[in-house]
């Protein structure tokens, strides 16, 4: 008996060091916080350097009637159906790829051509793309588009593998930053392919515009954030998506840890959109302000602390990493009364809607700076 009460009481004294987990209050006490913060708390988006840095971009600024910048950009070339049963024949011709007016203007044409593969289409368009140019594993791709519309239209920007040739797709890997379909012109899509999740069973996700609105009456801002074990999907400056290696089938894997490349195109039909009818207008065209690529000035992934209720010392997880960073807060400025942690989880990578607080950037500071007054809830390990 006197072992069985022994074993209680260390059961008790167990159960009493409790891991507390803390939401941090809601969305709107993270936003007065951050509001509150100094400059350094800046939000993150990708116009401020102290987040992001420019790593490689064109504003396609040459003279009219130019073609693209060849040191940038490479062409896909013919007519093989590229693996969609697409109708063109992608060409280099300035007719389909030029620069006009600071843009990139991609020109579907109906047409018949033959191409250097000796195929025969009805259509030309252009597919051009940064392979063995560029290439970058991680950061944001953001470009500027006016896309074209109609049934059978289908505008795309998009990026894969550099190990296509080896790997072979989808083992490669594609990340799908912008597809839009002509019957749907009020939606986009972000899509992911790899090995068991490609064609039609990508990790997809859809972002609409209210009626009666058009994507392609506008420019619109279209962006993919890239990070070890996480991928965000923007329109507009506005996280629609967030990706993770959670999201994907059973027995599948993550295949976005290696250099891509980008791709833009318009294809004429296929599998996806359909075939052009009689309501299609040609010549179709998307419009391209800009593409830009960034890399990260500082971390977007937010540490999670985790403690015992009465101690002074943490356990810091990266938010996305899991990396591991213990370290001892031992000045009693940044606790309550009794010297106790109160502030153990800060909550990350929320699938925020349109409207909401998008990016939520706090310094490892504020999680031993403030300090929570209020009883908080624990739940036991």
């Amino acid at each position: 008996m006197a072992g069985s009460a022994g074993n209680r009481k260390k059961l008790s004294n167990k159960r009493s060091r409790r891991r507390t987990l803390v939401s941090l209050f809601s969305v709107a006490v993270l936003a007065s916080i951050l509001f509150s913060c100094p400059s350094y708390c800046s939000s993150g988006g990708a116009s401020n350097p102290t987040i992001w840095r420019l790593a490689w971009s064109d504003e396609f600024d040459g003279p009219n009637g130019s073609p693209v910048d060849s040191t940038k950009w490479s062409f896909d070339i013919g007519g093989n159906g590229w693996g969609n049963n697409e109708l063109e024949t992608y060409t280099n011709r300035t007719a389909n790829a030029e620069l006009q007016g600071g843009s990139l203007i991609i020109r579907a044409l109906k047409e018949s051509f033959t191409g250097p593969d000796k195929i025969t289409r009805n259509y030309t368009s252009a597919r051009l793309l940064t392979r063995n140019k560029f290439t970058q594993t991680y950061g944001r791709f953001e470009a500027r588009i006016k896309i074209p519309y109609g049934q059978g239209i289908w505008p795309a920007f998009w990026m894969l593998g550099n190990d296509l040739d080896t790997a072979g797709w989808p083992s490669c890997g594609e990340i799908d930053i912008m597809e839009n379909i002509g019957r749907e012109p009020s939606i986009v899509h972000g899509t992911l392919h790899g090995p068991g999740y490609s064609g039609a069973n990508g990790i997809t996700a859809a972002y609409t515009l209210t009626a009666p609105q058009r994507f392609a009456d506008n420019f619109h801002t279209y962006a993919v954030e890239w990070e070890p074990n996480v991928i965000r999907f923007y329109v507009d400056g506005l996280l629609y998506k967030t990706r993770t290696p959670a999201d994907l089938p059973g027995g599948t894997s993550w295949v976005f840890s290696h250099p891509f490349f980008i791709i833009l195109n318009v294809a004429v039909g296929g599998d996806f959109p359909g075939n052009p009818d009689a309501t299609t207008v040609f010549p179709q065209q998307m419009q391209v302000d800009y593409v830009r690529v960034y890399q990260r000035s500082m971390p977007s992934n937010v540490p999670v602390l985790f403690t015992d209720e009465g101690a002074n010392r943490a356990l810091a997880l990266d938010s996305v990493l899991f990396k591991r960073d213990p370290f001892s807060v031992r000045n009693s400025y940044n606790f309550s009364a009794d010297q106790t942690t109160r502030l153990l989880l800060l909550s990350a990578n929320l699938d925020l809607q349109p409207g909401r607080v998008q990016r939520l950037h706090l310094p490892a500071c504020l999680l031993v700076k403030y300090s929570v007054s209020t009883p908080l809830r624990t739940r036991s390990r």
